[in-house]
């Protein structure tokens, strides 16, 4: 089993803010009725709003106006106002904002806290509060730093409540019918991320004080310039279906919501930082599902962090594949981590997922393709696929039966199934890793021959053998085919399942994984997601039009859908077959998965690969972008529920607007030097405005 775990825990909670009302406390539960309630995330502005109406159990009428945010301008800087108004007369409004540092993660054990509290320090006169914590395992250090003014008429002095690790501090104040209590409370938070453990406190209460001299106003209005320029390149426009428009800028804010990309030693989690489910660790979807997003949508500093990421824990890497037996500098990265470790808790996952690694590989070869940026092959993306290659060749061994190399025990992106023997995506991308970091190698050592020689030393390269038993293996592998079809089969034994379809099952037996045993599961021939067609989607250009038809209508009907990331894949090779029914009745399963819940799952946190992967459902799919040669290509496909829908493209320093309508697709430059686009096949120049 892994000797590692970890998770991201919850932090110092800084929205607190109590309120009492003649001395009853403000608890929605408890009042004697709501009388009006709404709430609303204004995504174009980047803020939550509340406004609820109350009666009280003493018979007291208040109206509560709440916004908060967390500044996309000054990431180390959030806010909030709160304002109290009194809806019947002659009333005493007491107002406590403050830091608790008493908090849990909800699969805690006996209340584990996994902090220590260093500090909890305030002072009344000033309105200020600070809670500074470090984990108990990692040493990871935070300080949470609070300015609040309250304004009213007649308040009285601010007076301290502590109480364990929370701090507040109270004012009240009598209001007549009409009158307003406003609370702004400006927030500084601060980790051994950006400072050492001795000054986090000092720079948090800095960050919070400069916050406040700053003005709620202002602040906010920095905080929506920088929504308004995030939207202004990234949003995805639809025309005539509301809800399909309010479901993918749901999504794109979420995603911008949960990476910023200036800090390499941050990722994305399945469910970034909104749940609490799969411990916000990193996975493979990052590579596989949310680079794509980001090349298109920001700065290429943004999604190259993403791959520094990944060679910042080569070493770790290379220490995983030593605990598993393999030597020579081969590197496995992790299922899920925090810090490059793996600290997945299931031997199933951690060892025998290891399709993981080549979408490494993959990520690095993405990028290159988007951008051109083919240094970084020569900086840091060739000893990443060096270390990937060295895994796969010796992952696989020689079958005699067979005459060819082999790969046993393993699991495919299907987790419906598990040890299993010649997955055929994991073969595949073992083929494909191989033969691209040779060809890299071999480029390398042509062009950069200084920094090859590095690479030789630092890595103990042999190369001429090294790269010779890479195409020697990679010609030589074992590829499950249905005889006698393009289908590309799953794993071998594939076809003793008994062949069933999905439209066969009883709908109230879905989903599956909460209806029957993994047994029954593991033996049945139903898919969770896309496997074969993960490989088919990754490397489109390396089958034919046959083999895409082929192995898309032998598997769509076999798969449940199980994973939130498999219906953006099928969209994607639907809307390339020109399927375009099933692409838009797949495209509906990913829109709204969160917005509407459709799993009853939202508390756990949402799904932000996924969101990704509707991202990619759209531009990929509907919009039929691609990067080929160099030069972006664009095949749109407009679904039957809308009118039109528009998106823009970053694209090498330039970009691009596209547009698709009845008509066709429209591309035009935005921004940037001229440059050769493909729309429908026809290649266009697009130049600069006048």
């Amino acid at each position: 089993y892994p000797e590692y775990f970890a998770k991201v825990l919850n932090a110092t909670n800084w929205i607190a803010i109590d309120v009492e009302v003649n001395g009853q406390v403000v608890d929605l539960d408890k009042a004697a009725s709501v009388d009006a309630f709404h709430r609303e995330l204004d995504m174009l502005r980047g803020v939550l709003r509340r406004k609820v109406e109350l009666t009280l159990q003493g018979g007291e009428r208040i109206r509560i106006e709440a916004e908060r945010f967390c500044s996309m301008a000054q990431p180390e800087v959030a806010a909030m106002r709160y304002a109290v108004t009194a809806l019947t007369p002659g009333m005493t409004v007491s107002m406590k904002p403050g830091l608790d540092g008493d908090v849990y993660n909800e699969d805690s054990n006996w209340d584990d806290a996994f902090w220590q509290v260093d500090a909890v320090d305030a002072s009344a006169e000033h309105g200020t509060a600070t809670v500074v914590n470090t984990t108990l395992k990692t040493a990871f250090t935070v300080a949470t730093s609070m300015v609040a003014h309250i304004s009213v008429p007649g308040a009285s002095a601010p007076q301290l409540e502590a109480s364990g690790n929370r701090v507040a501090i109270a004012q009240s104040a009598t209001l007549e019918q009409g009158q307003t209590m406003v609370c702004e409370k400006f927030i500084g938070l601060v980790s051994t991320l950006q400072a050492p453990a001795e000054t986090v406190q000092e720079v948090a209460e800095s960050a919070a004080s400069a916050a406040a001299e700053t003005g709620y106003v202002a602040l906010l209005a920095g905080h929506e310039a920088a929504w308004s320029d995030i939207w202004a390149t990234g949003d995805i426009a639809i025309e005539g279906d509301v809800a399909a428009q309010q479901g993918i800028r749901f999504n794109i804010f979420h995603l911008n919501q949960t990476y910023r990309g200036d800090d390499e030693r941050l990722n994305i989690g399945p469910k970034g930082f909104t749940g609490e489910k799969y411990g916000g660790a990193s996975y493979w979807d990052t590579e596989a599902y949310c680079l794509p997003f980001f090349l298109a949508t920001h700065p290429v500093e943004v999604p190259k962090q993403l791959l520094a990421y990944r060679y910042a824990h080569l070493d770790r890497a290379i220490e995983n594949a030593e605990k598993l037996g393999f030597s020579g500098g081969a590197a496995l990265y992790p299922m899920v981590t925090m810090n490059g470790e793996e600290c997945h808790n299931e031997w199933e996952i951690t060892f025998e997922e290891i399709h993981r690694n080549g979408a490494m590989s993959f990520a690095i070869f993405n990028y290159v393709r988007y951008t051109g940026d083919a240094d970084y092959l020569a900086d840091k993306g060739f000893p990443v696929l060096l270390g990937v290659a060295r895994f796969w060749a010796q992952r696989v061994n020689w079958s005699e039966a067979r005459g060819k190399w082999v790969m046993l025990g393993v699991t495919g992106p299907n987790e419906y199934e598990n040890n299993v023997n010649n997955n055929w995506y994991t073969n595949y991308l073992a083929v494909w890793c191989m033969r691209y970091s040779a060809t890299v190698a071999e480029k390398l050592q042509q062009e950069s021959p200084e920094r090859f020689a590095q690479f030789t030393a630092t890595y103990g390269f042999d190369a001429a053998a090294e790269i010779a038993d890479w195409r020697e293996k990679a010609a030589g592998m074992y590829l499950p085919r249905l005889e006698g079809t393009a289908v590309w089969l799953q794993q071998d034994g594939f076809m003793d399942k008994e062949q069933r379809m999905v439209s066969e099952l009883d709908p109230a037996e879905r989903p599956i994984n909460q209806h029957w045993s993994w047994d029954r599961i593991l033996r049945s021939v139903y898919i969770k997601q896309a496997d074969v067609l993960q490989g088919m989607y990754f490397f489109e250009g390396d089958f034919s039009a046959e083999e895409h038809a082929a192995n898309f209508d032998f598997y769509e009907p076999r798969t449940v859908h199980e994973s939130s990331l498999s219906p953006c894949v099928h969209v994607v090779l639907a809307s390339k077959l020109g399927r375009q029914d099933k692409a838009y009745e797949l495209y509906l399963r990913t829109a709204r998965l969160d917005l509407d819940d459709y799993n009853a799952e939202a508390y756990q946190g949402l799904h932000i690969t996924s969101m990704a992967g509707t991202w990619l459902s759209v531009v990929e799919g509907f919009g039929g972008f691609r990067v080929r040669d160099g030069r972006p290509c664009f095949k749109g496909q407009l679904p039957a529920a809308w009118d039109g829908f528009t998106y823009h493209i970053r694209f090498r320093g330039r970009l691009l607007e596209v547009s698709v309508a009845r008509t066709g697709t429209t591309v035009s430059l935005k921004e940037g030097t001229a440059l050769e686009v493909e729309v429908d096949g026809e290649v266009l120049a697009l130049h600069p405005a006048a």
